[in-house]
């Protein structure tokens, strides 16, 4: 399928930066926890020498679950343009060019189609964000969608 490998190329646009990983494979709305908890896993395998000793994770997808809410497919574009074009850690320092981000990002929503559902696990803004963690970093923010049979994640991970 075309729209899945352009997915892929978008999403690893999005995901050059130490730290950010993404994730795209065929799915449904059932899948979104699997899938967000298996990018965290692959995360955290990446990352395991940053990670502070004892920090407790997700221990299921359920535990993701918990953690993402709902939005709506333009707040899915500003997110992973945030994810991939801002820093966690140190809010309002640019990790890469915003407008590549933001392009890459409305590119990722169009392909997974109008009718794509959407959810994040953060509330970004200029000075910072709140969140409710998914993994065992510090610092974590994810976005989720699904569309057309596929679902996709991107997720920044930190510490300071």
């Amino acid at each position: 399928m075309q729209a899945m490998a352009d997915l892929r190329v978008m999403l690893d646009s999005l995901a050059k930066e130490d730290g950010v990983f993404s994730r795209v494979e065929r799915g449904d709305v059932g899948s979104v926890e699997e899938h967000v908890y298996g990018l965290v896993l692959d995360a955290q395998e990446a990352w395991a020498s940053y990670a502070i000793e004892g920090t407790p994770g997700p221990s299921s997808p359920a535990d993701i679950g918990c953690a993402l809410k709902a939005i709506g497919r333009h707040e899915a574009v500003a997110v992973m343009a945030y994810l991939s074009s801002g820093d966690l850690v140190f809010p309002g320092r640019p990790r890469r060019d915003r407008e590549h981000a933001l392009r890459a990002a409305e590119r990722v929503a169009r392909l997974l189609g109008w009718n794509s559902m959407w959810w994040t696990n953060i509330e970004p803004s200029d000075t910072g964000h709140r969140w409710n963690p998914v993994s065992r970093f510090s610092f974590d923010g994810v976005v989720a969608g699904v569309g057309s049979g596929v679902v996709l994640a991107l997720l920044q991970v930190g510490e300071d």
